[in-house]
């Protein structure tokens, strides 16, 4: 059954919904429970209560002056306003506030009998709960307990009605106590992370995949698959980016090739002209051997971009036959020194005979080579190329010490044809395949290549392989 993204997001909403709605039902409980958790929430009520029950027995039979000190004592410990009053509404202790109309309308209105009190005179503790009102011009909230005040001297008691007057609606904790609530608001929280982090993590697995997947496909990594066992539109999705993989590992596998065909079929024809021209140029007059040179040299730039294109072609469409091995790197790195900085007096092989890796041997001399060659043509200067252990990797370093790159085409270096210059002049050289080449035989080995400038000039590049140790 195929559901859209949506209707899951819908669906999983209403059920988390409906366990929300279930969890308070059994908090709850609608039975013999609910009184008690009941008063477990309403505790705020019982602690201005419990206070009221406390001042009253404090103040019993004592003087107005006394019962003044009392109030003053308990008002800096709650950080709250008491006043104290008989039901006819008359003040007896406490600050003269205002009262207003509705606080005054309850205060002077008869309460009910308490329970079980046979002849209608209040009992302790107060039997009745606090009434709250909320007055405005200043906004204050008032909290009210009927208590019963005991006179000396006095046989009977007196109704009263204790008052609490603060500026806050928590009255810090005797008007509404919010920890309870909030306790139960984050366990609600806490039940509805834990059922939609399954649904969530589901979702973003498969995005973070297809991420990754479609960073390895921009480096022409075309092996890579995704997960399509999903049916809404992220396995859609997926079947895409798959499907889109095949074909475009088709394309440039073909693409290749053709690049080899053809550099391999144009090889014949222009070395049969670079040997036609070298007859040319012993019969010539030497008047006309600037333009035979001229011819020559053309074809040989045809004859060197061709080869470029056919071992960039080789070093791409032969992967899977690639068969990887423990390599000496300092002893590598050696003979393409001396192979391609013949008379180059200025490169340095700062490599550890220690260190190992694991690469195809052809490929990675070709890759060295590459490298080497660019650095002796466009830095010259003092060029090094050294190795360092990254974990379970090899890192190997060719750095100059030459103008550097500008920062924006860092990562364009090792595109096929792209060149710093914009003309392909004598005077530059370089078919802009160089590079290209050495990503696809570093690739090819199961590694990565990069370029960073050096501070504060300079170029280094950063071929990445496994350690021959580990394997």
């Amino acid at each position: 059954m195929r559901l859209s993204l949506f209707t899951k997001i819908l669906l999983w909403f209403f059920l988390n919904l409906l366990v929300l709605i279930a969890a308070v039902l059994l908090l709850l409980n609608f039975n013999q429970q609910l009184p008690a958790v009941f008063r477990a929430f309403n505790e705020s009520n019982n602690a201005i209560r419990a206070v009221a029950q406390l001042i009253t027995v404090e103040i019993r039979e004592k003087t107005n002056d006394e019962r003044e000190e009392i109030l003053q004592r308990y008002m800096q410990a709650y950080q709250v306003d008491f006043l104290l009053y008989t039901n006819d509404g008359k003040k007896v202790a406490g600050k003269n506030l205002r009262l207003p109309p509705d606080v005054l309308l309850f205060l002077v209105s008869p309460p009910p009998s308490p329970p079980g009190s046979a002849d209608g005179r209040p009992s302790l503790p107060p039997p009745f709960p606090a009434k709250k009102f909320q007055s405005e011009n200043p906004r204050l909230y008032w909290a009210i307990v009927r208590i019963p005040l005991f006179e000396k001297g006095q046989a009977g008691a007196t109704r009263a009605s204790l008052i609490a007057v603060t500026d806050m609606r928590a009255g810090h904790g005797l008007f509404y106590d919010p920890v309870p609530w909030v306790w139960f608001g984050l366990a609600l929280l806490v039940l509805s992370i834990l059922l939609w982090i399954p649904f969530v993590h589901s979702h973003t697995k498969s995005i973070r995949q297809m991420t990754n997947a479609t960073e390895q496909i921009a480096e022409e990594n075309f092996s890579v698959r995704v997960d399509e066992n999903r049916h809404d539109e992220i396995g859609r999705l997926g079947t895409a980016i798959n499907h889109l993989t095949e074909r475009l590992s088709g394309f440039v596998t073909g693409q290749k090739r053709f690049l080899g065909d053809i550099s391999h079929e144009l090889n014949s024809p222009l070395a049969r002209m670079q040997f036609a021209l070298s007859i040319l140029e012993d019969r010539v007059a030497p008047e006309q051997q600037s333009y035979v040179a001229d011819v020559y040299e053309e074809v040989q730039l045809m004859t060197n971009l061709v080869n470029e294109l056919l071992a960039y072609s080789k070093a791409g469409i032969r992967q899977s036959e690639i068969v990887l091995s423990p390599i000496a790197l300092r002893t590598l790195a050696q003979e393409v020194i001396t192979r391609e900085a013949a008379g180059f007096e200025s490169i340095h092989n700062e490599v550890d005979e220690q260190i190992t890796v694991q690469a195809q041997p052809e490929l990675l001399a070709r890759a060295l080579a590459n490298v080497t060659r660019n650095a002796i043509r466009y830095a010259g200067g003092i060029i090094t190329i050294s190795a360092q252990r990254q974990g379970e990797k090899i890192q190997i370093i060719c750095a100059d010490n030459g103008n550097g790159v500008p920062a924006r085409d860092l990562d364009k270096l090792f595109d096929p044809f792209f060149r710093l210059e914009s003309d392909r002049a004598r005077s530059t050289g370089g078919t802009g395949l160089g590079l290209a080449i050495v990503k696809s035989c570093i690739e090819g080995c199961g590694g990565t290549v990069s370029a960073r400038n050096r501070v504060p000039h300079g170029l280094e590049i950063i071929i990445t392989l496994e350690d021959g140790t580990v394997r």
